[in-house]
């Protein structure tokens, strides 16, 4: 797998964002949060993710879309580890729920975490 972010696997359906929060379920390594849900995706994508963050947390655009982009890139590095082994098509949302600004470190630790999570969680063993 090529350790990319590429369109296909990025997350920008209204609808399919609107559904995963209303019926997905979500796991938590503070300060992430995943929220996940079984998707039908068209485009034979294994994924689809999206990164947010609060605006009342961080008021500056800056400092939100510095925490968007360790996000992503944590994801990007890491990704192969989380889904080599999935055999049905998920949507992901990762949310940023602290009040202070990371660093790349403290984000790509607690990324592994919460994927160990989601992995332990969809496992059927």
């Amino acid at each position: 797998m090529k350790l990319t972010f590429s369109k296909k696997e990025k997350l920008k359906s209204k609808t399919l964002i609107e559904q995963l929060f209303t019926e997905g379920k979500s796991v938590s390594a503070y300060p992430l949060r995943l929220v996940y849900m079984p998707a039908d995706l068209k485009d034979d994508a294994l994924f689809k993710t999206g990164v947010s963050v609060s605006k009342r947390n961080f008021k500056r655009a800056v400092d939100r879309n510095r925490i968007k982009r360790l996000m992503r890139e944590s994801f990007r590095l890491h990704k192969h580890d989380y889904i080599n082994n999935m055999s049905v098509p998920y949507a992901f949302m990762i949310l940023y729920i602290g009040k202070e600004k990371p660093s790349f470190d403290q984000v790509e630790s607690k990324m592994t975490l919460l994927f160990e999570k989601f992995s332990s969680k969809v496992s059927p063993n």
